[in-house]
């Protein structure tokens, strides 16, 4: 990163201008990482490597020929051992001052900092976001740890006196102690490897928890790299695990598994709420940190900046290629601007160049497998048939975008009936509709189960309206960064409303870190 001299500060509202010298240090970055392509990475169980037997290939979405290495394919067993690894250390790990936790949490941002090119260089091979997409998360996951060890030093620990009971005769003490829950399992999703593992594992093991964290089989590679990390920055064996392979396997076994005392799990919506019955459903129930997507909406006024407002939403719609719970995937315009406002879009997506997005003159890369492709086609299809395809709707093979997953950045419209309202895709299609008015725009936005991120275009004596009745947990106004997406630990928290999250409380925020805590009254009489 620059020198702390530099004026310039990464964050993703930043990063649409950054200087030169970020360039370099990524290409630097990204020679040395394909040099260490295609080696075995193990699991770590209890401070030591273990693969189990079993592989899997793990290829980039960029080129399938690109091998990024073999990774274990992770039994029930593994996930049973490294929950009872955690629960070995967590007595050890619970009782260290919570000063050297906050310590040693702090030295693992610093290396991620340290090595945010190299790392960033393995997130755009592995999950196929441009340049800046990856020096942003990989920064965003130091950023966050950085925030919830500040938010654990703030609080002293948590540890607060509260008033002696008025007793005649005796001294009543009372102070009131958040304490750790036990083994904590972070489930983390493809489209941001580092930032939504690290960010709850920070916060789980600053908190006093021991961790297992379950990579996603796509991006199995990061979350080595992120265990590397917490490794090298000298936590203690057992304290945090890493364990890879089929969810419906070693994901279950963890989820299942007796001794696991709360989790953090980070995808779709039918898994979440299934995983929230089966955390509230056992003879006591578990703390579940579920984010859970989002059918993100950006509303767009008759007194909107239109070239602004189409700037945001295509950033918004398709940066990493709509595979973020945040992008906007549903549009509401008012009719007497909707033919401007759509002809603004469609020629900002034609000029979307997609690609090798490590290569700097590309702004749009692959999607994350052969399925989003499938799912990509069939979505299509059916506006074909349904309803408009503006721009966009092809599967993208000429040359060396036949080896990797690249569909076209598409604009559409359809009918408020279809299913393509209401379904998360996270793929990179936006559908734009007309409507009379800003409370229909609202009322439509709203029509959703889920409540992640909105935004909206329009004029000053509008805007505490959009606030004041949006039903989402994360709102943007008037903001050619991103219409939905953008959001930055200290400067945006992040949560969602409705089917988005089950908690009310944002990543990133000042009440995120104390649902990993639980808390105790104690009252101590001389």
């Amino acid at each position: 990163m620059p020198t702390p001299a530099t004026p310039y500060r990464l964050t993703y509202a930043t990063m649409f201008d950054p200087p030169p010298l970020l360039h370099q240090r990524f290409d630097d970055a990204l020679v040395q990482v394909r040099q260490r392509l295609g080696a075995d990475h193990a699991m770590s169980i209890g401070g030591q490597p273990r693969t189990g037997g079993r592989w899997f290939e793990l290829r980039s979405p960029i080129d399938r020929d690109c091998l990024l290495g073999r990774f274990p394919l992770g039994s029930a067993q593994d996930a049973a051992d490294a929950v009872a690894a955690a629960r070995a250390a967590a007595p050890g790990w619970a009782a260290t001052p919570y000063t050297e936790r906050v310590a040693l949490l702090r030295r693992a941002a610093a290396l991620i900092e340290e090595r945010v090119f190299e790392l960033a260089a393995a997130v755009a091979l592995e999950v196929g976001k441009n340049r800046m997409e990856a020096i942003g998360e990989v920064q965003e996951t130091a950023d966050l740890i950085t925030w919830y060890c500040d938010q654990m030093a703030d609080n002293t620990g948590f540890d607060r006196k509260l008033p002696d009971d008025p007793l005649s005769g005796w001294r009543s003490h009372n102070r009131t102690v958040l304490k750790p829950h036990g083994v904590w399992a972070v489930i983390a999703p493809f489209n941001f490897p580092f930032a939504l593992a690290g960010g709850p594992i920070g916060a789980a093991l600053v908190a006093g928890n021991t961790v297992v964290f379950k990579t996603a089989s796509d991006t199995a590679w990061s979350g080595r790299l992120l265990m590397d990390v917490f490794q090298a920055a000298g936590l203690p064996a057992g304290v945090v695990n890493l364990v890879s392979g089929a969810g419906s396997e070693v994901g279950d076994a963890l989820m299942r598994a007796p001794a696991l005392a709360g989790a953090t799990f980070t995808g779709s919506h039918e898994v979440g709420m299934a995983l929230l019955r089966r955390f509230a459903a056992g003879p006591r129930p578990r703390p579940l940190i579920a984010e859970m997507g989002g059918k993100n909406a950006a509303i767009v006024t008759r007194h909107a900046d239109l070239d602004r407002a189409a700037t945001g939403i295509v950033r918004s719609a398709f940066g990493l290629q709509g595979q973020k719970c945040s992008a906007c995937s549903r549009v509401y315009v008012a009719r007497e601007v909707a033919a401007d406002l759509r002809q603004r879009l469609v020629e900002r997506t034609q000029a979307i160049a997609v690609g090798d997005p490590t290569a700097a003159a590309n702004w749009m890369g692959p999607v994350i497998n052969a399925a989003a492709v499938q799912r990509y086609r069939l979505a299509v299809e059916q506006l074909r048939g349904e309803g408009q395809v503006h721009c966009g709707g092809q599967q993208l093979d000429a040359g060396a975008l036949a080896r990797g997953h690249f569909v076209a950045p598409t604009v559409a419209g359809a009918d408020y009936g279809h299913r393509l309202w209401r379904d998360e895709l996270f793929l990179p299609l936006v559908l734009v509709g007309e409507v009379a008015s800003l409370d229909e725009a609202i009322a439509r936005a709203n029509d959703s189960d889920y409540g992640l991120t909105a935004g909206f275009y329009g004029g000053a004596d509008e805007i505490g309206s959009f606030l004041d009745h949006i039903e989402a947990g994360v709102t943007y106004v008037n903001r050619p960064q991103g219409a939905t997406t953008g959001a930055w630990p200290g400067y945006q928290p992040f949560g969602g409303w409705k089917g988005s999250g089950n908690t009310g409380k944002a990543i990133g925020s000042f009440w995120y870190l104390p649902q990993y805590l639980r808390e105790q009254s104690q009252t101590v009489v001389d």
